[in-house]
């Protein structure tokens, strides 16, 4: 059994405080259209106050340059995740029945690959006959900045480029609960 030696474990220590740090940095409140009920329901954690969600400049797999501020006026649900990552691979159809539902109504599903190859990731997403748009993130700048960890990890970004939430692990995001969330969300026309 592999025990940490003290140096090793404060650093951990030290990691742990930078990464809930930048999370509650990227606190705000709750959207309008969203209840506690929604929360609770679906697993959200929304942040404390008001933050901007970082912006950033990743190629997709065409090597095309993508920027997230790009996107102002829609509301973006930003997926982090990785090929080899097993929850990952279990939300990523209900992610791309989501986006089909929803893409005509303003919402652009984002999938965020962390430090492996375009042929890796294309593989992957054409197996599970993904249609949305994958950027990479080749360095992991952008995970770190996002504060990502464990994957898979989901921001919901709104129109006016805020963080609305933040999602930890995997979810049926085309759930009955789901749906009915996004549909208010996207009729609401505020956020």
């Amino acid at each position: 059994m592999f025990l940490p030696s003290r140096s090793r474990l404060g650093d951990s220590c030290c990691l742990g405080i930078a990464a809930l740090t930048i999370l509650a940095a990227l606190g705000l409140t709750r959207p309008a259209a969203a209840t506690s009920h929604d929360f609770q329901v679906l697993g959200l954690q929304p942040p404390k106050e008001e933050v901007e969600a970082p912006d950033f400049t990743l190629k997709d797999l065409n090597g095309k340059q993508v920027q997230l501020r790009d996107f102002r006026g829609k509301v973006v649900f930003l997926n982090f995740f990785a090929t080899w990552c097993v929850p990952c691979r279990l939300e990523m159809p209900a992610m791309e029945r989501l986006s089909r539902a929803f893409k005509d109504k303003g919402l652009v599903v984002l999938a965020v690959d962390i430090k492996e190859s375009a042929k890796a990731v294309r593989a992957f997403l054409k197996e599970l006959k993904v249609t949305f748009p994958a950027l990479l993130d080749e360095d992991g700048s952008v995970a770190f900045t996002y504060g990502i960890r464990p994957l898979p990890a989901t921001y919901l970004i709104g129109r006016d480029g805020k963080i609305l939430w933040r999602a930890f692990g995997a979810r049926e995001w085309d759930s009955a609960a789901s749906r009915q969330y996004f549909s208010r969300l996207l009729s609401d026309g505020k956020r």
